[in-house]
């Protein structure tokens, strides 16, 4: 199953699409691929000057301008991979009605062009890092696991839209305002510790993107970042987050598996 998965040939199919994903993206921009940093950092600079500089809502946390900066960059991850994974079937409709390809292979590859963008702004968060003298230790080995699963849990979100928008489109709109929603319920522009609600507090930390969000803080730049194991004393619903990321892929997978011999007909 595996060989036939990472197969040559579904290898070569999904770096041409990912290529395809980056020149399309930034095809008649001047600037072109640095795009890619400089929206996360001129969203940074806004949201420093106003809620920082002017509200004073960072005061008390360590490099709180990190801290900002990572919570952003980490969202927008979120957010590029599902809407761009939501498009993804529909925006290849030609494709997929000329040759027949592995239709998951499509969305696959537009978080592959997500998953690079982050890692361009994540150098940055890196460089910053530095030269502002944050303590770099083990903990950071921890990264790779906190981002594998928020890549998951967005991809489940991603097959699940991808299929419905062939037959829904409303769901796109219907996305955009959850995002919207989801972007002041997630503790990005504000420390969680503001929140003296300790039941909000655990209804804010079940959600997996603030809990990857706190969790990689906590192990790249304050011990002081609120974490779902704190939130929970350690108890047994510190696991609901992990356990909501398999709900969602694997619900999201099936209903793609399920929608995807429709879509050539649909599109």
């Amino acid at each position: 199953m595996l060989n036939k998965i990472f197969s040559k040939q579904n290898r070569a199919l999904t770096r041409e699409l990912v290529i395809t994903d980056f020149k399309l993206k930034y095809q008649g921009s001047f600037l072109g691929y640095l795009w890619s940093l400089l929206r996360p950092l001129l969203l940074f600079l806004i949201l420093y000057i106003v809620f920082v500089k002017f509200l004073k809502i960072g005061n008390g946390v360590p490099h709180f301008p990190i801290y900002l900066l990572l919570g952003i960059i980490l969202w927008n991850f979120f957010l590029d991979l599902t809407l761009q994974g939501l498009t993804s079937i529909v925006g290849r409709g030609d494709l997929i009605r000329k040759v027949k390809i592995p239709r998951w292979i499509i969305v696959f590859s537009s978080s592959i062009s997500a998953l690079i963008t982050f890692l361009l702004n994540f150098t940055v968060v890196i460089l910053f890092m530095v030269f502002s003298g944050v303590s770099i230790t083990w903990n950071i080995l921890w990264l790779p696991l906190y981002l594998l699963e928020l890549y998951v849990f967005a991809s489940g979100i991603s097959l699940f839209l991808s299929a419905t928008y062939v037959k829904f489109r409303d769901i796109g709109y219907i996305w955009e305002v959850l995002l919207q929603a989801g972007f002041y319920l997630t503790p990005i522009l504000y420390p969680l510790s503001k929140i003296s609600n300790i039941s909000f507090q655990k209804l804010i930390m079940i959600n997996p993107v603030a809990q990857v969000i706190q969790d990689m803080r906590y192990s790249l730049i304050t011990k002081n970042s609120v974490t779902v194991e704190k939130v929970f004393n350690n108890g047994p619903y510190s696991l609901v987050p992990f356990l909501i990321v398999i709900i969602v892929f694997t619900f999201g997978a099936l209903h793609f598996k399920k929608q995807s011999r429709y879509f050539a007909e649909n599109i």
